[in-house]
């Protein structure tokens, strides 16, 4: 177990006295359920100090950043006594570079966690009383490794009373902060060499051409042995540059990683006298991670494509003339102008004009989806997220045949496109499972080489052979044993799975879910808005006993106005247009939300219930008839969302709701099926036969209806214990319910920040089709690991014997290598995966 097992996190918990308890209890519960978790508890507040959650934990197993979005799933915020930064970074050249500047970090005080991608980027957490930015910086120009600053900071805005104002000290701030940043990494400028980013490939061909020409002059001239043998000493340098910087970092961090075993073994090598040997050595190792790094390239190309789709300028109205400025100088509020055929520059709404905008660089939405305004602009931006599609635009899509006109609603760093980024980045830094586990065997694995080499040493005592042979023999077993291939198989594939998920609209928070999501064998979906359109409508309108429909509906529609709920939204929507010549509805007030079974209001001084049947057993006041429970029985049988209204003592009758499955449900499960899911099950508040109703239309065949959101809760962790279980949803009101499943995934993510923030896996595009390429891909990808996992696995187990039988370095370290290449290009498979 790590040493750092104990952190106290103080939270901010919404206001709400009661669910600031439900928060922390779910909270509590969520972490424990963690692998790596052993308690978390709740510190009770003192005078100096608030309440702080205490979680002890193995920060080998889980991470800081899982409690963090773990908290933001339960309604909780970490306070910033934590800071979080992810850094793209230049200086990393494969996966061991990374790991020993990642142990680096781990040891400056403050800093909890630190993790970087095989070629960046770094995400660190760190306590702010402790270090800062500036030290974590210093740290790294220490190790030779420069923080990339892409883009400069921008200034921020500052809202005050008397309307939105520019603050000039903060930009003066922010544009001095940018130049010191600038100025601190002036001279340590990073390129990998004096050739530039390929200096380490470079240096490889030129050991090759050294020892290449250093063997043909030694075996078929006469010329004098030192020319030769300085051939040899060149092919040494430019072969052992890297290797030996390498091997001096992680010695200083305490650690014998892969590059020290090679210097071990080329360094025996000369002592032997075998100098064409250990320069072969040594070119064959820097060969293939040179070419190891330029393959890994190519999945971090189709990651940092992703950033290049958003334009640099757009063209903004401003005082009635039209301007061209830098995306990052675009506000909130800002009206830009999309010409055909150009990429929309930020996130925003339309406001004049109509167009088909292609998506696929954003939601994977391979057919354009159709734009128009909308039709109060202000009252629109008050709240974007809740628009429809056909009124939302994304930064980075492809503007049609139309031209638009496009009020900004998000800035250019808080852009949908630059928070996929950004998260993608962050995902590079989360270890998979078989990650951590083939972490820690290389841990015990390598120490437990070199206690075999030694031994090795020592056999001319039981071997009638000379030393010389027994030390060669060492040398080779040292070479076939380090296992490169290991370090690099998960990596690879979990690189290049991520990035191909991006590329196709999906957004993968790292190995971890990318793994489980294709080891899995249920799916739990919510009903409305995933297997539903989540657009319901009114279908049935019955009058109780004498009451007239314009009554029950006027009366329905008054108290429902108060309420945001997409059913309240659709009868609201219905009453208007079928009472229109009517009058306007009458006024009802005093509004109550009743969890899971309806609404409360009072309309002329009398109390009006509308809700499920199950409300009326709850509430004082006459019983439900038998007739009308008959009448809301038969509409539910039928797959209809019930409404019962009473004012007063008086029922006034029932409505029924239905929200249409959604065409693709059935193909989409089918799919799933193919793909190895053998169990799917249906989760809804509705009515049991709602929910049984619709499952028979989308073919499902376990369905589990009247739900509280802690009943979903509760049944997600009742199959989780049962196997690993994905839940689908919308990732807002279903966050908690994702949060206790194996693998969250939340649909329709493009549209809304906190399914970005809290999903595992995010569906940008609210298409459930896209699905099974999610789950095809994480099953090709965890295929590929295992394959990648034998292969490395495989060859030590093949060389180790071979080398000891007789084989000799240059054969062993040449099947070492293209092993370690196999690997890698076997994993940049997946960027070419189609469904």
């Amino acid at each position: 177990m790590n040493d750092k097992l104990r952190i106290d996190l103080p939270i901010v918990l919404p206001d709400v006295p009661d669910r600031r308890d439900d928060c922390v209890r779910r909270l509590v519960e969520l972490l424990e359920d963690y692998d790596g978790v052993e308690r978390a508890h709740v510190l009770a507040a003192t005078d100096d100090e608030p309440a702080k959650l205490c979680v002890h934990f193995d920060p080998d197993l889980v991470s800081l950043s899982h409690i963090r979005i773990a908290a933001l799933r339960m309604g909780a915020q970490l306070t910033d006594h934590f800071g979080h930064v992810v850094w793209e970074v230049e200086g990393l050249y494969h996966r061991r570079r990374a790991r020993t500047v990642a142990e680096r970090l781990r040891r400056d005080p403050g800093v909890m966690e630190a993790e970087a991608g095989t070629h960046g980027p770094i995400r660190i957490e760190f306590v702010r009383e402790k270090t800062d930015e500036r030290t974590l910086r210093s740290v790294l120009r220490e190790m030779n490794v420069r923080v990339v600053e892409k883009k400069p900071l921008e200034v921020r805005r500052v809202e005050e009373p008397g309307g939105a104002v520019e603050d000039e000290a903060e930009r003066a701030i922010d544009h001095a902060r940018q130049h010191e940043l600038e100025h601190e990494d002036e001279g340590e400028h990073v390129h990998g060499g004096v050739f530039g980013e390929h200096t380490e490939l470079i240096f490889a061909i030129l050991s090759g051409v050294f020892v290449t020409t250093g063997w043909l002059l030694d075996t078929f001239t006469e010329v004098a042995g030192g020319v030769p043998f300085a051939g040899y000493l060149l092919a040494y340098f430019f072969g052992g540059y890297y290797t030996l910087r390498e091997a001096m970092d992680s010695i200083r961090m305490g650690r014998f990683e892969i590059d020290f075993l090679m210097l071990v073994a080329a360094a025996g090598a000369a002592v032997l006298g075998e100098w064409a040997e250990g320069a072969l050595l040594l070119f064959l190792f820097s060969l293939g991670h040179s070419l190891e790094h330029f393959a890994m390239g190519r999945a971090r190309r189709a990651i940092e494509a992703l950033a290049e789709m958003a334009p640099d300028t757009a063209v903004v109205r401003r005082n009635g003339r039209e301007e061209e400025v830098s995306v990052e100088e675009l506000r909130v509020g800002d009206v830009v102008v999309v010409r055909t055929n150009e990429r929309i520059p930020a996130d925003g709404l339309v406001v004049k004009g109509e167009s088909a905008v292609n998506q696929a660089p954003v939601t994977g939405e391979s057919v354009p989806v159709d734009k128009q305004p909308v039709d109060d602009p202000d009252a629109a931006a008050q709240n974007p997220e809740a628009l429809a599609a056909e009124h939302r635009v994304f930064a980075g899509t492809i503007n049609g045949s139309g031209a638009l006109e496009i009020m900004v609603t998000k800035r250019s760093s808080e852009s949908t496109l630059a928070r996929v980024v950004k998260l993608i980045a962050e995902a590079e830094t989360e270890k998979s499972p078989t990650q951590r586990f083939t972490d820690r065997f290389e841990r015990v694995f390598v120490p437990a080489v070199l206690g075999l080499v030694v031994l090795l040493f020592f056999a001319w005592f039981v071997v009638d052979e000379p030393f010389s042979a027994s030390f060669y023999r060492a040398m080779a077993v040292l070479v076939a044993a380090s296992p490169c291939a290991l370090a690099i198989a998960t990596p690879s594939a979990v690189l290049s799975g991520v990035a191909r998920a991006g590329r196709g609209g999906v957004l993968v928070k790292g190995g971890g879910p990318l793994e489980n999501l294709g080891t899995l064998s249920a799916i739990a979906f919510d009903k409305t808005g995933t297997l539903t359109e989540g657009k319901p409508r009114v279908t049935d309108v019955q009058p109780y006993g004498s009451i007239s429909e314009e009554d029950l509906l006027a009366t329905t529609a008054a108290v429902e106005k108060l309420s945001d709920h997409p059913l309240a939204r659709a009868v609201v929507r219905f009453a208007v247009e079928r009472l229109e010549g009517s009058g306007s509805l009458p006024e009802a007030g005093d509004f109550e939300s009743i969890t899971g079974r309806g609404v409360r209001a009072r309309m002329d001084g009398e109390a009006v219930y509308i809700g499920k049947d199950d409300l009326f057993e709850e509430v004082d006041g006459p019983r439900l008839p038998d007739d009308l429970l008959r009448s809301a029985v038969d509409l539910e049988e039928n797959g209809r969302t019930t409404m019962i209204v009473r004012r007063g003592d008086q029922y006034l009758g029932v409505i029924g709701l239905m929200d249409t499955p959604r065409d693709a449900a059935a193909e989409t499960l089918r799919r799933l099926r193919d793909l190895g899911i053998r169990r799917m099950v249906m989760i809804s508040g509705d009515n049991q036969r709602v929910a049984d109703a619709v499952a028979r239309r989308v073919g499902l065949d376990e369905a589990r209806g009247d739900l509280m959101p802690d009943d979903k809760v509760e049944t997600i962790r009742s199959l989780r214990h049962e196997e690993k279980v994905a839940m689908v949803g919308d990732g807002v009101n279903d966050a908690p319910a994702m949060a206790n499943a194996t693998v969250g995934i939340a649909m329709g993510a493009a549209g809304s920040d906190v399914a970005l923030e809290t999903a595992d896996v995010a569906l940008m595009a609210d298409r459930l089709e896209h699905l099974p390429f999610a789950v095809g891909l994480s099953r090709r990808t965890s295929r590929i690991i295992r394959q990648n996992l034998w292969i490395s696995l495989g060859m030590v187990a093949f060389l180790v014997p071979a080398t000891i039988l007789g084989l000799g370095i240059g054969p062993a370290v040449a099947f070492h290598e293209g092993s370690t290449l196999v690997v890698v290009f076997n994993a940049l498979r997946l960027l070419a995966y189609r469904v």
